[in-house]
């Protein structure tokens, strides 16, 4: 939602907040809320200083902000302890799971003190999932950005981008295989030892007596896990369909392959271009990242986290009566710009303006992490569309090269989606014996069974079952562009009701609504795949 609506959205809050206050059964719910509300902040400000893109947040110092989260803690630990209890309405007892259910999963009360993982500790006995997942985890800095190509440190992502664009076959091969330190730090030589197969039965079992991302997903969706696999396969099968015909791809050939369209369209494009384009772009749509006060810290630096993603400096919440919007920042690692990149940063952007559009009640400002994820998608696929390269760089190439390098990098996901189900669910397989047979049935990859080349992605080893949230996102995304431009019209090349009618329709809502709800009231029709189904139908077979 644009600041200039702003004023609308407080007098609406205001209304709404004072019929909270006259129908909540309890008053302790709004007064435990307030203290959640400051966790929040609180825990938000801790992060961000020790992201270290910021030395203060708000006239605050770390020691101060970390005072204020463990008083937060505590408080809210014996609150909502009582609340779990009471007698409450059906509407404050959600409002209290909600509650809780968010502050079980940020409120580690040593997470922002950990000392540092050693990535050559992942190799020995653990007997904490949650410690060898963070140790993992660690890999992907400790060795992901430290990799070694031809005498020249490199990062993952700027391995991943350049598998793309290199054009000698020998040289492209050998850069998949400068990746191979990071891939055997997290699987070793794929013995039933290694540090994932060691994690992901140890996460499996833990999942037995909690709920994993995966049945989180599924609950979302009103659905279950098998509907969700069902899907997945639906949509590799699809690829596989529209790419019938091809020779089979080595794996070091796959991104390169099928990315014609970024070695025709990266020309010239810096970093610093490709992230004034990516500012042009959210400004074209209603939600300029400058106006909104969105931070950017996307170049590498030493102590950042190793993979990309975006989060709050603070909440958005509504203070004395008026509304404070949130404060969004984005951290990742990138050498270079190109439309890999590009794709990546728009994505993370449009993390960052839909947590500034949320206009819910403190306990339901973190929505469900599926859609979150699928959103973010909405806004970045446009890079890979003639409309948007024609108007941002001048050129374009081909629609049917543009979504057939989008979709190569979806089906991965996809990929990686299927595979966690079926490792959580069958822990003891060889992982790199059911990634062989994915990526060889649905993406034609070359069977190599003996590479652990699927480890590239760092919530592999640190989230089990998170991949799913852009497999199964992938859905939504198609699903949510298809009824934007129905609507609204194209957005591709910009669209200034964009933000807006998005922010009020699906994106003001936070967690207040199901998923399953909430894509219900915008779809008019539950969720399906068929609109992503039909966009991967229509793509021709590549070129020879």
């Amino acid at each position: 939602m644009t600041l200039t609506r702003t004023l609308l959205c407080v007098i609406g809050l205001v209304a709404t907040t004072s019929a909270l206050a006259q129908s909540a059964g309890d008053r302790t719910v709004l007064e435990t809320e307030q203290v959640f509300a400051n966790f929040l902040d609180a825990n938000s400000a801790v992060d961000t200083i020790d992201s270290g893109l910021l030395d203060t947040v708000v006239g605050g110092d770390r020691g101060a902000w970390q005072q204020r989260r463990e008083s937060a803690v505590s408080q809210l630990t014996a609150s909502l302890k009582n609340l779990k209890t009471a007698k409450l309405t059906p509407a404050d007892m959600r409002v209290v799971q909600h509650m809780a259910a968010t502050f079980d999963e940020l409120s580690d009360p040593g997470a922002s003190m950990r000392p540092a993982y050693q990535c050559a500790d992942a190799a020995k006995p653990q007997s904490d999932v949650d410690i060898l997942q963070a140790t993992i985890y660690s890999c992907f800095d400790q060795v992901g950005n430290r990799l070694d190509f031809a005498g020249e440190r490199i990062t993952r992502s700027g391995a991943l981008q350049r598998l793309q664009e290199i054009e000698d076959p020998a040289r492209r091969k050998a850069l998949f295989f400068a990746l191979a330190p990071l891939w055997e730090a997290v699987n070793g030589k794929d013995e039933a030892t290694s540090p994932y197969r060691r994690m992901i039965a140890m996460a499996a079992s833990a999942f037995r007596s909690k709920p994993s991302p995966l049945s989180e997903a599924a609950q979302a969706l009103g659905t279950d896990v098998p509907r969700l696999e069902a899907w997945l396969v639906e949509l590799l099968e699809a690829w596989r369909q529209a790419n019938q015909g091809g020779a089979p791809i080595e794996p070091w050939d796959y991104r390169h392959d099928l990315a014609r369209a970024s070695r025709e369209l990266n020309r010239s494009m810096s970093l610093d271009v490709a992230s004034q384009l990516n500012e042009r772009f959210f400004a074209d749509l209603g939600a300029d990242p400058k106006k909104l006060g969105v931070l950017f810290d996307i170049k590498p630096r030493p102590g950042k986290a190793p993979i990309a993603y975006s989060d709050t400096v603070r909440i958005g919440r509504l203070l004395d009566g008026r509304w404070r919007p949130a404060v969004s920042r984005i951290s990742a690692n990138y050498e270079h710009g190109g439309l890999y990149t590009l794709n990546e940063l728009t994505h993370e952007t449009g993390h960052a303006v839909h947590y500034i559009a949320v206009r819910a009640r403190p306990a339901y400002f973190w929505g469900d992490t599926l859609f979150i994820e699928a959103f973010a998608d909405v806004p970045s696929w446009s890079v890979f569309e003639p409309a948007w390269q024609q108007k941002y760089l001048g050129r374009s190439v081909s629609r049917a090269d543009g979504l057939r390098e989008l979709y190569s990098l979806v089906m991965l996901d996809v990929a990686w989606g299927l595979f966690e189900i079926r490792m959580l669910r069958a822990p003891a397989t060889d992982p790199n014996v059911l990634w062989t047979a994915i990526t060889s049935r649905y993406l034609g990859i070359v069977a190599h069974p003996e590479l652990s080349w699927w480890a590239v992605r760092g919530q592999l080893g640190s989230n089990p079952g998170y991949m799913i949230n852009y497999a199964i996102g992938a859905i939504i995304t198609a699903d949510v562009r298809q009824r934007t431009r129905a609507t609204i019209g194209p957005f591709d090349a910009g669209n200034a009701r964009w933000y807006p009618w998005l922010s009020g329709n699906l994106l003001r809502f936070g967690g207040e609504l199901d998923t399953s709800e909430l894509l219900r009231r915008f779809l008019g029709r539950p969720l399906t795949a068929d609109a992503l189904v039909q966009e991967i139908a229509s793509i021709t077979p590549p070129r020879k």
